[in-house]
């Protein structure tokens, strides 16, 4: 079981505003990238292949606190660890680290809670359903004192 997971990007030119500063927008497709990696780490994805159990993962709450700016090419290291997992949800703590610097430093966090929910047909409306146990078998919540 998992509770935890990294990943290390370089901040693109694209990534910024005319400050030259990551645009806050940035941050959440940089938490949602850390969450499909962190399936695809369990040996899932966040979207299944056709014949799979049909789940999807809207977004019900999404936050960050800025403590300092990344810029074009700085290193950062988002951290998503699971804070919660209820029987119909997931949420995440977020801990961003720029690593080119010497130490390195925490420049934002951030959560995310995200709701399982089933269609009965393509298109149709989305209703709550339980983690399937497949799923929550592999994804455990991180001990208190990382969350901190």
């Amino acid at each position: 079981m998992a509770y935890e997971y990294t990943i290390t990007r370089t901040v693109e030119f694209s990534e910024t505003d005319m400050a030259g500063i990551v645009h806050f927008s940035n941050f959440f497709r940089y938490m949602e990238a850390a969450e499909h990696a962190f399936f695809r780490s369990l040996g899932m994805s966040i979207h299944p292949p056709p014949g799979e159990i049909k789940v999807g993962w809207p977004r019900v709450h999404a936050s960050l606190d800025f403590s300092s700016p990344l810029r074009f090419e700085d290193t950062v290291e988002v951290r998503l660890l699971v804070k919660h997992k209820r029987r119909q949800s997931l949420h995440y703590a977020f801990r961003f680290r720029k690593l080119n610097e010497d130490p390195p430093r925490e420049v934002a966090r951030g959560s995310l809670s995200v709701t399982c929910v089933k269609r009965d047909f393509p298109g149709g409306p989305m209703k709550a359903t339980p983690i399937p146990e497949d799923i929550a078998a592999r994804i455990e919540e991180a001990p208190e004192e990382l969350l901190r």
